[in-house]
């Protein structure tokens, strides 16, 4: 995935078209004259109607297979879907030729997220993880403040970020909630392991 010439641009498929597609990944992708927004993947009627609403020029697909056929017209495939999902997706991508960015947490074991990384790396393929947060102000001023060591040596960092809705947010499948809380931990005892 390179950009070395004005008229060519990343050619881009969103997989999940929920909060993080159609928030984040979607209008960032759109917005940015080195990208273009090819295909959007979701499975449900009424995200598919919305983002073709907004984005006419993207085609809809039910899901990330559907964007694997197209992998011959495509550069990178972000991955905006559930955490479990983000293993055989980025893995299948990968494997078609496809650069993926993979939203948080990337993978839901660091045994997976290894097996990622050493494919990307054996393919010459670019993997990464979207980090929006590292570009807000509250995490620049703390990365100002650790170089300058105003801070002291500090042992340990907490930080969220919380979203109020009137709804109660839909439950996936128990085995799927227990997947997803593994891999939460797993990126917090990363991010705790870093700053040591």
């Amino acid at each position: 995935m390179t950009w070395t010439e004005p008229d060519h641009r990343i050619r881009t498929a969103v997989v999940g078209y929920g909060l993080s597609g159609s928030v984040f990944h979607a209008p960032l992708i759109a917005e940015d004259p080195r990208y273009s927004l090819d295909v959007i993947a979701t499975s449900d009627a009424g995200r598919q109607a919305a983002a073709t609403q907004r984005y006419p020029g993207a085609k809809t697909v039910p899901d990330g297979d559907a964007v694997l056929a197209l992998a011959g017209d495509l550069d990178l495939v972000v991955l905006g879907t559930p955490p479990a999902t983000h293993f055989p997706l980025a893995k299948a991508a990968l494997e078609a030729g496809v650069d993926v960015v993979v939203d948080k947490p990337f993978a839901v074991s660091s045994a997976e997220g290894q097996e990622l990384i050493a494919l990307a790396e054996r393919l010459g393929r670019v993997l990464t993880v979207f980090q929006n947060r590292r570009w807000d102000g509250d995490f620049l001023t703390v990365r100002k403040l650790l170089a300058g060591e105003a801070l002291g040596r500090v042992t340990r960092f907490e930080s969220s970020f919380e979203r109020w809705s009137r709804t109660f947010p839909r439950r996936g499948k128990p085995a799927r909630r227990r997947r997803t809380a593994a891999a939460s931990c797993s990126t917090l005892a990363h991010t705790s392991s870093t700053r040591r």
